[in-house]
């Protein structure tokens, strides 16, 4: 028995109720995958002592004038993530996710702030997908010029880890040989190309337009998603008032629902999808 059991239950009750499923998900999905965690900037600093011996915060280095005034700096930042996230393995609360979502009559989907890719990487579809904040797995060209969106696959980032710093070329435009950058949304980003992030969002919500509310019972499982950037949140909430959503919000810090109809586990992610998954196999749920 734990402490949280009463809550696993409820969510799992939640679960069995629903008939279509909505995974949304923040920066905190990532800590059990061994992602480190940008919470602050002691914790940022952890996972990058350069940035952190020349005094230089989040903000600063995920800006896309950093790339303008500094692309070696920026595209090391960058780089790093981008082969990090290529290296990671998502944790196994990825795949009890991807269970449950197959079992909904209805289907399911995802939104998530991460730009990471760990859901398709744990093989949810890609159409079901809506990365409100991009892909580092994609790149758009530094200039207004019309290259759109492509895939970053063909770059292999060397990255000196000392100085956070691009040792080999970076990225080109294939179209007119300038300098590209991740297709993600930094701070103050007048130049993000949102037109594939745009695409997601409207598959979405013809799926969403698709769930009658007489027929559809939507149970929203949220993780990692604080209230610093609450992009998640507003759209769990959306959810909630527009469809009648129910959700199940995973937050050690910030685990507060909007009602009692609502569960909030002050857990990680993986602890508790293995909780809630354990009440649904032992209760035949």
């Amino acid at each position: 028995m734990t402490k949280f059991d009463s809550a696993f239950l409820h969510a799992a009750e939640l679960i069995a109720g629903a008939n279509a499923l909505v995974i949304a998900a923040g920066a905190g999905m990532g800590v059990d995958s061994g992602l480190p965690d940008f919470r602050g900037t002691d914790g940022f600093w952890r996972a990058y002592p350069a940035l952190a011996k020349a005094r230089v915060n989040f903000a600063e280095v995920a800006s896309s004038g950093t790339f303008v005034a500094d692309p070696t700096l920026a595209w090391g930042f960058y780089g790093h993530r981008l082969r990090l996230y290529r290296e990671t393995t998502p944790h196994p609360g990825f795949g009890l996710l991807r269970k449950w979502a197959e079992r909904m009559p209805l289907g399911a989907r995802v939104f998530t702030s991460n730009v990471d890719g760990q859901f398709q990487k744990a093989a949810f579809p890609e159409e079901d997908v809506h990365e409100y904040h991009g892909s580092i797995h994609h790149l758009q060209c530094m200039e207004e010029c019309d290259s759109g969106v492509w895939s970053a696959q063909g770059f292999a980032p060397e990255v000196d880890e000392e100085s956070c710093r691009l040792l080999n070329a970076p990225p080109r435009c294939p179209l007119c040989g300038k300098l590209a950058r991740p297709n993600v949304l930094m701070f103050n980003d007048w130049h993000w190309r949102s037109e594939r992030s745009h695409a997601q969002r409207d598959r979405e919500n013809r799926w969403l337009d698709s769930l009658t509310h007489d027929l559809s019972r939507i149970v929203v499982v949220e993780m990692g998603a604080g209230t610093a950037i609450p992009s998640v949140r507003h759209f769990s909430h959306r959810l909630s008032h527009e469809h009648g959503a129910r959700i199940i919000r995973i937050n050690p810090r910030e685990p507060q629902v909007p009602s009692s109809l609502d569960v909030g586990i002050a857990t990680g992610s993986l602890e508790a999808l293995r909780g809630i998954d354990l009440m649904v196999d032992a209760n035949s749920i």
